[in-house]
């Protein structure tokens, strides 16, 4: 078996479309998701698991109904499974999710943000 390392700007040069999860590996029952995000997202939870968001590049500001958080490339953050959120990028942001698998992006919402589940780069 060959042992290959991921490389986060390699896998994320293979796509372009923002808002849209892709699958990089797998750990147990999580994976390791890639995504680009910039402008506004939509409200919604998770009410099963918390997820995590890992800064690549860029900034991501997570919005709750309470308050916020900022975080800037190298930072990250864990949101609470249940508690409402809203992520929102000002210039495009790359971003890691650690999630368990079958987690879709909007939660229980369905907008035109909803991402296909488990697209693999």
């Amino acid at each position: 078996m060959p042992h290959n390392a991921i490389n986060f700007k390699e896998k994320l040069g293979l796509f372009n479309e923002q808002w849209s999860p892709k699958v990089i590996a797998e750990m147990n029952d999580y994976q390791f998701k890639v995504v680009k995000l910039q402008g506004d997202f939509v409200w919604h939870d998770h009410k099963d698991t918390d997820e995590t968001f890992i800064v690549l590049a860029g900034q991501l500001r997570i919005d709750f109904r309470d308050g916020y958080v900022e975080l800037s490339e190298g930072e990250m953050y864990v949101v609470p499974k249940g508690v409402e959120h809203k992520p929102y990028a000002e210039h495009e942001a790359h971003v890691l999710l650690i999630e368990p698998r079958g987690v879709v992006n909007t939660g229980d919402e369905e907008d035109s943000k909803t991402a296909a589940n488990d697209v693999w780069v």
